[in-house]
C-alpha cells in the first residue's frame, strides 16, 4: 500500500463536501463517496495469484473518497486485486485514519431537524463493513420488506454513485485503462497517480469559469 497522493483534507474539505452532498444528491452528513476501481495489468513476475481478482484478471486497486463533485480527495494505490474492497480500505492508511480519528473529519452535527448529533460519513456499497463513520445499504431481503429502508437504499445508492462516476470520467479521458498495463508496479502505481492529478485540474479549470 502506498501513502494518501493528495493534499491532506481539511475540516473545510469535509464541510464543504458534505454541503454540496446534502444540496445535490438529498443525503446529510455525507463527506464522500468511497469505492475501488481494478485497473487492469499485466501479471508481475513472481506475484502468484495475489493480483488475480474476481473479474478473471490480474489488477491493482485503486481505492478513492470521492465528493460531490466527482473530485478525488484521498486515494489508496497498489492494493491487491484479489483482496475485497472492504479490506483494502481497513489496511490502507487512510483507512486506519478513519479508525483512528486523525483524518480532520468534523464532529458530530445533528441530521436536519434533528437535535440529537450524528456522525459524519462516508457512503459505501456492500462490499464494505458498517462502521461509525461509514455508510453501506441495508440488505436486499430488509429493505424489500420496509419501505423507509428501501428509501434509505435508494438516496445511499444515488449518492454514493458519484465515485464510479469519477471513475468513469478517468477511464474516459486516459484510454490506457481499456488495456492492461505491461509495466511494474511502480510504474503502474505513477501512471495511476498523474492521471488523477490531471482530472483534478480539469475538473478545477472547470469549476473555476463558473
Amino acid at each position: 500500500m502506498i501513502n494518501i497522493y493528495l493534499p491532506e483534507p481539511t475540516q473545510s474539505t469535509w464541510l464543504q463536501s458534505a454541503e454540496t452532498f446534502l444540496s445535490k444528491w438529498n443525503f446529510p452528513n455525507a463527506i464522500g463517496s468511497i469505492d475501488g476501481k481494478h485497473v487492469t495489468i499485466k501479471c508481475p513476475n513472481n506475484t502468484g495469484s495475489r493480483h488475480f481478482c474476481y473479474l478473471k484478471k490480474f489488477s491493482v486497486v485503486l481505492m478513492a473518497i470521492v465528493d460531490a463533485d466527482y473530485k478525488f480527495v484521498c486515494v489508496d494505490i497498489g492494493g491487491y486485486g484479489r483482496n475485497s474492497d472492504g479490506g483494502i480500505f481497513e489496511a490502507s492508511i487512510m483507512g486506519q485514519r478513519f479508525q483512528n480519528k486523525t483524518i480532520n473529519v468534523p464532529v458530530d452535527q445533528p441530521l436536519p431537524n434533528q437535535q440529537e448529533p450524528t456522525p459524519y460519513v462516508l457512503l459505501g456499497d456492500e462490499a464494505f463493513p458498517l462502521k461509525p463513520y461509514l455508510m453501506r445499504p441495508f440488505p436486499y431481503r430488509q429493505s424489500r420488506q420496509e419501505h423507509t429502508k428501501d428509501l434509505f437504499n435508494y438516496r445511499l445508492c444515488r449518492a454514493r454513485r458519484v465515485v464510479e462516476n469519477a471513475f468513469g470520467i478517468l477511464s474516459k479521458k486516459f484510454r490506457i485503462y481499456s488495456r492492461p498495463l505491461e509495466m511494474n508496479i511502480d510504474t503502474v502505481k505513477h501512471v495511476i497517480h498523474q492521471a488523477i492529478q490531471i482530472i483534478l485540474n480539469i475538473l478545477n479549470k472547470n469549476n473555476n469559469r463558473t
